[in-house]
């Protein structure tokens, strides 16, 4: 049940983020922009959740691996099965912003 979960929401690697972030991934923050604004990852983008559909097209020319991040990291397993059913596979969700470093 657990892998059946993890399949559909994905689940945090944060134990490779850093070395994903470190080979040029982009980092999107999906939170809202006063979430946002509150405090976030150096470099990071902000495409809150709500819009990442509409803005596919700009994630895709990005070109590179892309790392998820949101508050708790439900939203950002959300953006991880939005972003994969677009297309886009090279998707890591690191689950909490904080989680990064």
């Amino acid at each position: 049940m657990l892998n059946l979960f993890k399949s559909i929401f994905g689940s945090s690697d944060s134990a490779n983020i850093q070395d994903i972030l470190s080979d040029g991934a982009v980092l999107i923050d999906v939170r809202s922009p006063g979430e946002f604004a509150g405090g976030h990852v150096k470099g990071a983008v902000n495409i809150p959740l709500d819009q990442v559909d509409a803005r596919i097209a700009q994630i895709k020319r990005y070109n590179k691996p892309i790392v998820l991040c949101c508050a708790s990291g439900m939203r950002s397993a959300r953006a991880k099965g939005l972003l994969i059913s677009q297309g886009i596979t090279d998707v890591h969700d690191a689950g909490s912003w904080r989680n990064i470093r």
